[in-house]
């Protein structure tokens, strides 16, 4: 609409102003809504990590560390620092304190290595046997100077010295854990133990292995096997065959983990008859002296 109170001069260059202004909007299209101010992001705070529960372990991917299969050759010698490394196996188990030209040697060649360590008994030649409390030393180990049991209930005392040793394998390039004496309720320690406390105490050692990217094998408590098969990454037994538990052990096997047996001379079974059903069950079994010196005879 044009105002009244123009000129015929003035009005005629109103409308030409106007139609110039709809030509340009024409030209340009109709003017776009304003946009909506940005809402800002609200991310909702995620709640505190707090401590797993030692018995219900939190699922880890299983890619990050070693997971053998059945069928490796192995050797085991923990009695000497000086270990011989010319025996042709394709895992090695060994100590700890070892030298490290030895676990790198070792290596070198493809072999895979696992750190002993005694994770249910203390011992009084180790570097840090004055760090455990004496209120979680127990009774002696029977055949075995200089040992105690422990006191596994009392994990907030042992942590910090186990987990020490785990960190100390994972710095020295093992590959896998063998936590020796942790089948230890069904033995006179002079606590009062329980399944329950051996199985809590090692799920917490699986846990705590796994979050270092070592594997860690099940040392004998065959009657926990159909609890922690799912868990350990093998299995590690003494005697099993001599004592005739060998079949408990088999859902490794069939979980595609192997079983590490050995076998000991000062008993008198038939190592031929146990190299037989070894083979049936899948095992990988060896012949040692108690004393776990370099000796090995493997089966055939």
């Amino acid at each position: 609409m044009t105002p009244n109170n123009l000129s015929n001069s003035h009005r005629l260059l109103w409308l030409f102003a106007a139609l110039l202004s709809a030509l340009a909007l024409a030209a340009c299209g109709p003017l776009a809504p304003p946009r909506p101010a940005a809402t800002p992001l609200v991310v909702s705070p995620q709640p505190a990590a707090t401590p797993t529960d030692a018995a219900h372990p939190t699922p880890t991917s299983p890619s990050g560390w070693w997971q053998p299969k059945p069928g490796l050759t192995w050797q085991w010698q923990i009695n000497d620092l000086d270990v011989d490394t010319s025996i042709p196996a394709e895992v090695y188990d060994i100590d700890l304190y070892v030298d490290q030209a030895v676990i790198d040697a070792l290596h070198a060649r493809g072999v895979k290595v696992i750190c002993y360590i005694s994770v249910g008994s203390w011992e009084a030649w180790r570097p840090d046997a004055g760090q455990f409390p004496p209120e979680a030393l127990g009774n002696d180990y029977e055949g075995w100077p200089g040992e105690k049991w422990l006191d596994i209930r009392q994990i907030d005392q042992l942590a910090p010295i186990l987990r020490a040793r785990f960190d100390l394998c994972q710095a020295r390039g093992f590959d896998a854990i063998e936590p020796d004496n942790m089948q230890i309720y069904d033995n006179d320690t002079g606590f009062p133990l329980t399944y329950a406390d051996q199985l809590k105490f090692a799920l917490w050692l699986a846990e705590e292995a796994h979050a270092r990217g070592l594997a860690i094998g099940q040392k004998n408590a065959a009657d926990q096997t159909g609890e922690l098969v799912g868990v350990y990454d093998f299995a590690i037994t003494e005697d099993a065959f001599y004592d005739n538990w060998a079949e408990d052990m088999r859902p490794y096997v069939r979980a595609e983990k192997p079983v590490f047996a050995a076998e000991y001379t000062d008993l008198d079974g038939d190592f031929a008859a146990f190299c037989q059903q070894s083979k049936q069950l899948g095992f990988s079994t060896i012949l040692k002296n108690r004393e776990l010196d370099a000796w090995i005879q493997t089966c055939p």
